[in-house]
């Protein structure tokens, strides 16, 4: 592996746990795509920030881009709290307003720079190490790799600091205003977060990839845990994972490393929301099945103790005749009777079904529960 492979790896797996960092509190608070909002609104403000400074790496460019992801996050709930209009909507009028200002903006003032509209949407990370940073004359690496780095510690010490606050008023901004941890500065201040990441990280990765990243790994953690801490930490390593991951596909592929980053995002929840151990669709339906054939034994069960000792139990308790008395169809029917007597609650004797000790007790408590 020669160097350039390993600093676009790096790079690529810093810029993954940074945007999915404060992407775990948008899909908490359903607001993921507010994320593809921001990522591309603040597209004027970058652009601005350049032609004030004329330098790409200047710091104004990220202020200049949060303070227009903040306008963003304020237009959508200045539009949506009038209830005229729902904030998906809301969304959709001001991000693409804003980003076609962005874009009218490179086309006719900056076309002779690199800030083209390429680079914005997809990024091109297999450039990230040309573009070094030198210290006293000294080459110490990739700029990129600095600057998300520096995004990161960012938004780690914001969610060590905040954490209280962010947890409360990401489950209950109701309860977080009651006790003073003022949700609506918190909630403004997550989202000049989001704007920092996503500027931070569009000259490597464009704004397509940032929201992939943002969303893609917190909801593939969300299927696996129920803590807020363990969450952040899955998502960090599922989006560095994907990131690492979809470079080595594009390597094989040689393909676009931001699309193949983007795939393996993909591919990762695909297979989190497939597999997980108890929000997962296969634990799911496992469930979901086991449920069945638990409602079904006490069905079963509570039949046979219903009719037990009386004379139509000869008729009643027959496994052939649970199709036309309990209305199952006869596999169904077999199916139920090998579980319950699997599980010890029935018994064979002759042509009939009788219960077991367990299942009387079984049943009695299926009855009281009814």
């Amino acid at each position: 592996m020669i160097q350039a492979q390993l600093e676009i790896q790096l790079i690529a797996a810093v810029v993954a746990a940074a945007c999915a960092l404060p992407g775990v509190f948008l899909v908490l608070r359903k607001m993921s795509m507010m994320s593809d909002a921001i990522s591309h609104a603040i597209l004027p403000g970058i652009v601005l920030g350049f032609f004030a400074t004329s330098d790409l790496a200047s710091p104004l460019l990220i202020a200049g881009a949060t303070l227009t992801g903040v306008l963003t996050v304020a237009l959508v709930e200045m539009i949506s709290s009038t209830r005229l209009i729902k904030e998906d909507a809301a969304i959709g009028i001001v991000f693409p307003a804003l980003f076609s200002v962005g874009v009218i903006l490179i086309a006719q003032y900056a076309g002779d720079v690199h800030l083209d509209i390429d680079a914005v949407l997809l990024g091109e990370l297999a450039f990230a190490p040309f573009d070094r940073l030198v210290v006293g004359g000294q080459d110490i690496g990739p700029r990129s790799l600095y600057l998300m780095s520096g995004v990161l510690v960012v938004n780690i010490l914001f969610i060590v600091i905040f954490f209280k606050e962010l947890k409360v008023a990401t489950f209950d901004a109701g309860l977080a205003a009651a006790l003073g941890l003022m949700p609506v500065l918190i909630h403004y201040l997550l989202m000049g977060l989001v704007s920092v990441t996503a500027v931070g990280a569009f000259d490597a990765v464009g704004s397509i990839l940032v929201v992939a990243l943002m969303v893609g790994p917190p909801s593939a953690a969300y299927l696996l845990t129920d803590r807020l801490s363990v969450m952040l930490v899955l998502s960090a390593l599922i989006g560095a994972g994907s990131a690492v991951a979809g470079y080595w596909m594009a390597h094989a592929l040689d393909a676009s490393i931001g699309g193949a980053m983007a795939t393996m995002v993909g591919v990762a929840f695909f297979f989190t929301w497939l597999l997980a151990p108890d929000k997962g669709y296969v634990a799911r339906q496992r469930r979901r099945t086991r449920q069945r054939w638990t409602f079904a034994t006490k069905m079963l069960t509570v039949h046979l103790l219903s009719h037990e000792g009386l004379p139509e139990a000869a008729e009643e308790c027959r496994e052939d005749h649970l199709t036309h008395h309990l209305r199952w169809e006869p596999a169904f029917a077999t199916q139920a009777v090998k579980t319950a007597m699997s599980d010890g609650l029935v018994a064979r004797s002759g042509p009939l079904l009788e219960l077991t000790p367990a299942g009387r007790k079984h049943a009695a408590r299926a009855v009281v529960e009814i």
